[in-house]
């Protein structure tokens, strides 16, 4: 059994985890040592962007009659693809919400 799309989601959760967090990865820190918020979202938009392209990439391949793609694997990216675009949807409605949260406030 090939579990390399399991291992695949379960890193793209940990690092989206860690990142959430505050830990820094290579290339988020600023010069305090705090992540940057931009950085970290665009990064976090990227690497959704790569997982939806990847997973579109072999289904392609898959309907194309490719035998090298294992309908597994490619079942495995097309559910990661779609959970990683969830959690970016939840975190923008959070933002959203944050932000309105913000403007509301009196001064």
């Amino acid at each position: 059994m090939d579990t390399k799309g399991i291992e695949q989601m379960l890193s793209v959760l940990r690092t989206t985890a860690a990142q959430a967090s505050g830990a820094p990865t290579a290339g988020t820190a600023t010069a305090a040592g705090a992540p940057d918020f931009a950085q970290v979202l665009q990064s976090s938009i990227e690497k959704v962007s790569q997982t939806q392209q990847q997973a579109d990439q072999m289904a392609e391949k898959l309907a194309a009659g490719d035998t090298g793609q294992n309908l597994h694997e490619v079942m495995i990216a097309l559910q990661t693809a779609s959970v990683s675009f969830q959690e970016m949807v939840q975190v923008r409605n959070k933002l959203v919400s944050a932000y309105q949260d913000v403007m509301n406030i009196q001064v």
